[in-house]
């Protein structure tokens, strides 16, 4: 049996490489990607703790997280895919369309 601080370690170290990425990272793709480990972390946190309380709480926090990131990923990749034919790049700090 692995204890639950095992995981809850592993979730704050994945949450601050997301964090990480979105701060340093300049291409929005590799954001995404950040914003989704970011995602996952706090996923992984609910379940682990969920289980340590015998509840199942945590995964129905899950199952709503999930749904949540797949809307923001489809949507997401859909806006790069149009900057990216109008501009030709995903660098985010090239990408500045909302001009007065």
């Amino acid at each position: 049996m692995v204890p639950v601080e095992n995981y809850l370690v592993l979730s704050v170290i994945m949450f601050a490489i997301g964090t990480l990425g979105v701060m340093v990272r300049r291409n929005a793709i590799v954001i995404f990607m950040s914003i989704e480990l970011m995602l996952n972390a706090v996923n992984l946190a609910f379940v682990a703790i969920g289980n340590q309380m015998g509840l199942l709480d945590g995964q129905v926090f899950v199952l709503f997280i999930m749904a949540v990131a797949a809307a923001e990923a489809a949507i997401g990749l859909a806006i790069i895919i149009m900057l990216f034919r109008m501009l030709r790049t995903v660098d985010v700090e090239k990408i500045n369309v909302m001009k007065w």
